[in-house]
């Protein structure tokens, strides 16, 4: 492409368009008025696009400079994608653990719960038997004593049941061993070796002689208190069933039998 000229008196002028432009005339022939400033314009537009791509080329470059060694985009993106499931499934395990620990630590809870009230019921039964135990084989001591003492024998005139009716809440058994106490709930002591509580031959014939019924229980004093002698007839003259009896007080009972002279029958 070359500039059109023209000349006019030996002197040579370039070719103008009638808007002033000078003309060019290009490889095939064509002549076009050529834009200086439109031009330059244009190239400054075209500047300031360049460098808007290389700026972004250069972001572009930087950003994938991160992912170099990946040359499988898609194989990449289904690993990514894997790995968020199994994120998701570790997390929803961790959620079943947490929900099975708690499970577990419930139901630890409650078989010790159960064990704990196990226990409490077997030491409850065992303390019921025990205590009953206890107590029958207090009821045996102490009604043996009454059974096999000498002194109730000699010098008592109602029979040993009665006399325990009577008298067998005032012994207790204490480390195995009888220990007598008075109408007022105080130990009894021994006369015969004071300091030592008294044995239950010794206590049971105090407890009989601070009785304001002693004449009435003890033998060879029965007809000598108040009223003795009102039943009439001799001992055996009269009757009284065990039922009837029963239905007394242990005094009025020993009243009947050593006092009244009343026969025990059955019925």
């Amino acid at each position: 492409m070359k500039l059109k000229t023209e000349t006019l008196n030996g002197v040579t002028y370039a070719a103008l368009t009638p808007e002033g432009l000078p003309i060019y005339i290009h490889d095939d022939g064509k002549e076009v008025g050529f834009d200086a400033a439109a031009a330059t314009a244009k190239i400054t537009t075209l500047n300031s696009e360049a460098k808007g791509h290389r700026v972004a080329k250069e972001t572009a470059e930087a950003a994938l400079k991160a992912y170099e060694g990946i040359t499988d985009p898609a194989a990449a993106l289904k690993a990514l994608e894997t790995l968020a499931n199994i994120d998701a499934g570790q997390l929803v395990a961790a959620g079943k653990v947490e929900e099975i620990k708690m499970a577990a630590q419930k139901a630890a809870e409650e078989r010790v719960a159960a064990a704990q009230r196990a226990a409490e019921d077997t030491v409850a039964k065992v303390t019921t038997e025990r205590d009953t135990l206890a107590k029958q084989l207090d009821g045996a001591l102490i009604g043996g004593a009454f059974k096999g003492s000498q002194f109730v024998k000699d010098k008592v005139a109602v029979p040993p049941h009665m006399l325990q009716n009577t008298y067998g809440g005032n012994f207790r058994v204490e480390e195995g061993k009888l220990v007598p106490y008075d109408a007022a709930g105080n130990k009894l002591y021994s006369r015969a070796n004071p300091g030592d509580v008294a044995e239950f031959e010794e206590a049971i014939e105090l407890l009989i002689s601070a009785d304001p019924y002693k004449d009435h229980i003890l033998k060879g004093q029965a007809g000598h208190g108040g009223g003795a002698g009102q039943g009439g007839g001799g001992t055996g003259s009269k009757t009284i069933t065990r039922t009837e009896l029963a239905k007394l007080s242990p005094t009025e009972q020993m009243a009947k039998v050593a006092t009244e002279g009343y026969a025990v029958v059955d019925g």
